[in-house]
């Protein structure tokens, strides 16, 4: 798998560290850190390229292709953040690059509107390459499709969690990550859920989202009826539960 990562902001580079994971990614934990992700693989010799494209581009871009990089040779486009008029232009950089899949995560309603979604995914499904616009990223589940399943099935997407309890079933003693939202943050509520009590989970896994943070937004979208940020805590919490479920113990 090859990846290129074409982003503007806090949490494009958020996902690119976290698939690189280098030992200074996760600093939420601060003087308390214990390395707990040193054990994670890291996928940097997958990351063919990460590009930051510039902020404080003019409302309306005419010729996008002198914003856009030269990605190179890649299998998947994963692109967040980036301003519409770039990102319409992506089944060019899909020709040029020969990739077979793009990923676009809605964390903003106005990262991808849903006019544009429907008008890249014609363009980009009638070249044959798979694509999807998870909102939020943490969303993104396995579909059918090979490249963002291979994506998936390497760890990122929405989150999945090993759970272990005390033999009272007071405490969590094991919270072991499967997948991992793709900006690293179920890494983090795992970490503040063990030796916690089972009682407070919800409040729990509630801080720990908001304190990597999250960096989903609070402004209503309308396809959800809800913020988007609200949106990736309901889904950090049903794995918890989830996981809660498998060990039989009904707290939930």
């Amino acid at each position: 798998m090859r990846i290129s990562i074409l982003y503007t902001g806090e949490f494009g580079a958020k996902v690119a560290g976290n698939l690189v994971n280098p030992g200074t990614f996760c600093t939420s934990c601060g003087d308390l850190c214990d390395k707990c992700r040193g054990v994670r693989a890291s996928f940097g010799d997958m990351v063919y390229g990460i590009h930051e494209l510039p902020t404080g581009l003019p409302e309306f871009i005419e010729e996008p292709g002198v914003f856009l990089p030269e990605i190179g040779t890649c299998d998947l486009i994963i692109a967040m953040g980036i301003h519409p008029d770039l990102l319409a232009a992506l089944p060019v950089m899909v020709d040029s690059s020969g990739a077979k899949a793009v990923i676009v995560p809605v964390e903003e309603p106005g990262w991808a509107p849903l006019g544009l979604q429907k008008q890249l995914r014609e363009k980009l499904e009638s070249k044959g390459v798979e694509c999807e616009f998870p909102k939020p990223f943490c969303a993104l589940a396995k579909t059918g499709k090979p490249v963002i399943d291979e994506f998936v099935e390497m760890g990122f997407g929405r989150p999945e969690l090993t759970i272990r309890l005390s033999d009272d079933g007071q405490t969590f003693t094991h919270v072991d990550v499967l997948r991992d939202a793709p900006c690293g943050c179920t890494w983090f509520v795992a970490k503040k859920l063990k030796w916690s009590d089972v009682e407070g989970y919800k409040e729990t896994v509630s801080e720990a989202h908001h304190a990597y943070p999250c960096t989903g937004s609070m402004e209503r979208d309308t396809e959800l009826g809800d913020t988007i940020l609200h949106e990736a805590g309901y889904i950090i919490r049903d794995a918890v539960e989830q996981g809660m479920r498998v060990v039989n113990y009904e707290y939930i």
